[in-house]
């Protein structure tokens, strides 16, 4: 949904060097992180199927190359992004371009969860409908104090379907259906006490954050927080005994990769592992 908002000026995550640009996106990459920042602010980062198609590609470039440790989302002006572009969806569109959009959509939000590396929004502004789904579906999320998220589908005949799915496995059923059914936005300290977002500081902390965050994960294995990663999301799906016995195998798995008995004899040795990311 588009909402009008005041614009402001990004600012720009530190280190990070060599960019490229297109007409939706802005991708930077150094130091084994890609920050991919959604920079059309012409149409608030609407994710329009161009929009959804850089982004997948930005998010899946050279993903298995074990350099790459994090990819962070970010967005320039007040609009994290306003969701679909609702120019796309008219009748005159036709069933199948809708089909397409939201079609193209799922896969946006598959390429987050399969990324073998963690994804972090990084959110200074509003978040909505889709552009909430986005978020939500990232691995962690750090917000400004002063960054909104809602669903305000239901406010224009469309219900937040889609965006209710990543919702709603963050945030308790009843404050999920309170930003679907309402539409009423949640402030950033809302959407901390509800289980949205993962952290909540000043905007002008909102770098230091995200990169304390991503050395933390830097000087972890690769490989062993890509496994964990793919592990976490399959169990959350199943039943807690299931989940349990698929458990098992993973840390057998885990402790007999390169990584793992690294781990254990650094552990034993008093030393600091060194990784191999493989």
């Amino acid at each position: 949904m588009l909402i009008p908002v005041l614009r402001k000026c990004p600012r720009p995550f530190i280190g990070l060097y060599r960019g490229v640009h297109s007409q939706h996106l802005t991708v930077n990459e150094s130091n084994g992180v890609r920050e991919i920042i959604l920079s059309h602010e012409k149409t608030k980062n609407s994710l329009s199927l161009e929009m959804m198609n850089n982004l997948i590609e930005a998010i899946n470039k050279n993903k298995d190359d074990i350099s790459l440790r994090a990819i962070v989302l970010a967005a320039k002006g007040n609009v994290f992004s306003a969701g679909h572009n609702l120019k796309e969806l008219q009748s005159t569109s036709g069933v199948d371009q809708h089909r397409l959009i939201f079609s193209r959509a799922t896969e946006l939000m598959k390429s987050i969860v399969l990324s073998p590396v963690p994804v972090i929004a990084k959110v200074d502004g509003f978040a909505t409908a889709a552009g909430c789904q986005l978020v939500a579906t990232c691995d962690m999320i750090v917000c400004s104090d002063t960054s909104k998220f809602s669903t305000p589908g239901a406010n224009f005949g469309i219900f937040c379907s889609t965006p209710g799915i990543a919702v709603a496995r963050c945030v308790p059923k009843s404050r999920a259906t309170y930003m679907l059914f309402t539409g009423e936005p949640f402030s950033a300290k809302e959407a901390y006490e509800s289980g949205l977002v993962t952290k909540v500081v000043h905007s002008n902390e909102l770098d230091t954050e995200v990169e304390k965050i991503v050395d933390k994960i830097k000087h972890k294995s690769r490989s062993v927080i890509s496994l964990g990663k793919q592990f976490f999301y399959k169990q959350i799906e199943v039943s807690l005994l299931d989940a349990y016995k698929l458990g098992e195998e993973i840390m057998v798995q885990n402790l007999n990769t390169n990584d793992g008995q690294e781990g254990v004899m650094s552990f034993v040795e008093k030393r600091k592992a060194k990784w191999s990311h493989k």
